[in-house]
């Protein structure tokens, strides 16, 4: 028997399950934007393309730091204090933090809901974007998307790389969004074969994805030892009121640009989607965010002093 061990770490999940157990998506997608169907085939950027002098990376990482009950006229809601943060990397012949910003928040669907202040911390009230307890997680993950791409102008940059994929930003070809989990299928199998066929350094041809927001994507295959058909492979996105051209053009500079960023299995358990600048930036984030313990204290003796209910 044939078998191959995913090179990320079983904690963070995988990055593609099983190619045919994905969901098929349910918008249209044209794969015919840059070349026709039929001439569908691995595209390396052109020879002597310069990757551009000032690249800019942004991420953002969120914690619920408690799980609470707010008591009050409207009954009794359940509600999540969570700390969220993102920030920004230039990469200019140097690798150096430009924006990093750290909030909090109390989410909760509690109409007569009240900040908390504990000893370290004060949690805001942030109203959930819908009306459903089971998305409160959901609103902590929008908010810090929405401070993540307020973050992607911190510097003026060539290219801005934003970790996961875009929401809403319309009409900037130097932003991407880059994606390294897979969770829809987005072409179909004779297609999906072409990304099998990705040598490490190559890209997809683009296609457009329809929906709310429509998007210019590509697949991408970065540095790695290839266990399987996908590894290596990330997804990058450009929103779709741009040019075809820009985005042609972008997805070279892309594919010409992230390889050399791709971190190594022995350095991170996310080898190589986990690209260096959004490694560390990751980890001074988290430092940032405080110690959740703490914070869990100051939560509870908060509680107890105006008598509500602990935090579970």
């Amino acid at each position: 028997m044939k078998f191959a061990v995913e090179s990320w770490a079983p904690d963070y999940g995988a990055p593609i399950e099983a190619i045919e157990g994905l969901d098929p998506t349910s918008v249209q997608v044209d794969a015919s934007i840059e070349m026709p169907v039929a001439r569908w085939a691995p595209i390396a950027p052109p020879a002597g393309i310069a990757p551009p002098e000032r690249t800019l990376f942004t991420d953002g990482i969120r914690r619920v730091d408690a799980r609470v009950w707010v008591d009050g006229d409207s009954g009794s809601h359940v509600g999540l204090c969570a700390s969220y943060a993102a920030g920004a990397v230039m990469c200019d012949g140097r690798a150096r933090i430009v924006a990093a910003q750290v909030e909090r928040g109390l989410f909760t669907l509690a109409r007569d809901a009240e900040a908390i202040t504990c000893k370290h911390a004060i949690y805001p009230v942030r109203r959930p974007e819908t009306e459903a307890a089971q998305d409160l997680v959901l609103s902590v993950h929008y908010r810090m998307g929405e401070l993540e791409m307020a973050l992607a102008g911190a510097e003026p940059a060539d290219l801005v790389i934003v970790d996961g994929p875009l929401k809403g930003r319309h009409g900037m070809a130097h932003v991407v969004g880059y994606v390294k989990t897979h969770h829809v299928s987005y072409l179909p199998p004779e297609l999906d074969a072409v990304v099998a066929r990705l040598e490490c350094g190559e890209r997809t041809p683009v296609f457009l994805i329809g929906g709310k927001w429509s998007k210019h994507s590509w697949y991408l295959r970065l540095p790695c030892d290839r266990a399987h058909d996908w590894t290596g492979v990330v997804r990058c996105e450009i929103t779709g009121d741009v040019e075809v051209a820009d985005v042609v053009a972008t997805a070279d500079l892309v594919t010409a640009t992230l390889p050399r960023y791709a971190s190594e299995s022995h350095k991170d358990t996310r080898a190589p989607q986990n690209l260096h600048p959004i490694a560390g930036l990751e980890r001074e984030l988290r430092r940032r965010l405080g110690d959740v313990n703490l914070l869990y204290r100051g939560l509870r003796i908060a509680a107890a002093t105006n008598g509500d209910r602990p935090a579970a």
